[in-house]
């Protein structure tokens, strides 16, 4: 099995800073433009499955990328990969251009995210990694998918809460960053083994 974790295309909010979570944000043109050049880089990829959040932004980016296919390929939404819901946070704007934090929560988010408390009719990091794992264990336990090559588009915090499987390093949420707009994570999985073959791949 080989599953190519997408993070979505650029949209205004993420120009802003503007946190978004369950807020359905719409790609900027920017955004557009990097998924159609990530469906141009992965055309040769077979896909025989998608596996999209039902937010705009990720669901749009996954019809992009799978335009480029020579076939159709069809496209499943699960909740469990939507992005981590900020709640009465949703829209707060977390740092300037010269990333100086606006809000102390966020800064726990994006530095510390074990300290970031639950936000009012939001989730924290132990919610979202509970979700994403739940997903995980369901497809690449699935018999039906052990030699299929799978799309899944999701979010930054969302991909690293689900890359978490692999990684094993909580202490370590971000991995370095969040994921770029558009970045690729391949993954093999092969008798419930998992190996990171690439990581955060821009195609543009």
């Amino acid at each position: 099995m080989k599953l190519y974790v997408v993070r979505h295309g650029e949209t205004v909010w993420n120009k802003l800073h503007k946190v978004q979570g369950a807020a359905d944000i719409p790609l900027a043109e920017k955004g557009i433009d990097l998924a159609e050049k990530t469906g141009e880089a992965l055309k040769e990829v077979p896909f025989d499955l998608c596996i999209t959040s039902p937010l705009v932004r990720a669901r749009r980016t996954a019809e992009l990328i799978l335009e480029k296919q020579p076939h159709k390929v069809p496209v499943i939404e699960d909740k469990r990969i939507q992005e981590i819901n900020f709640g009465e946070m949703e829209g707060v704007v977390c740092f300037t251009d010269e990333h100086v934090f606006l809000n102390e929560q966020l800064e726990k988010f994006f530095n510390d995210p074990w300290k970031f408390e639950r936000p009012k009719n939001g989730e924290n990091i132990s919610d979202i990694l509970a979700r994403t794992k739940d997903f995980w264990e369901e497809v690449t336990g699935n018999p039906d998918y052990q030699n299929k090559t799978i799309l899944i588009a999701s979010h930054g915090c969302a991909v690293r809460a689900l890359l978490q499987n692999i990684y094993q390093d909580p202490k370590n949420f971000w991995h370095g960053s969040v994921p770029p707009n558009c970045g690729v994570n391949i993954v093999e999985v092969k008798d419930g083994e998992a190996v990171l073959l690439e990581e955060d791949k821009v195609y543009a």
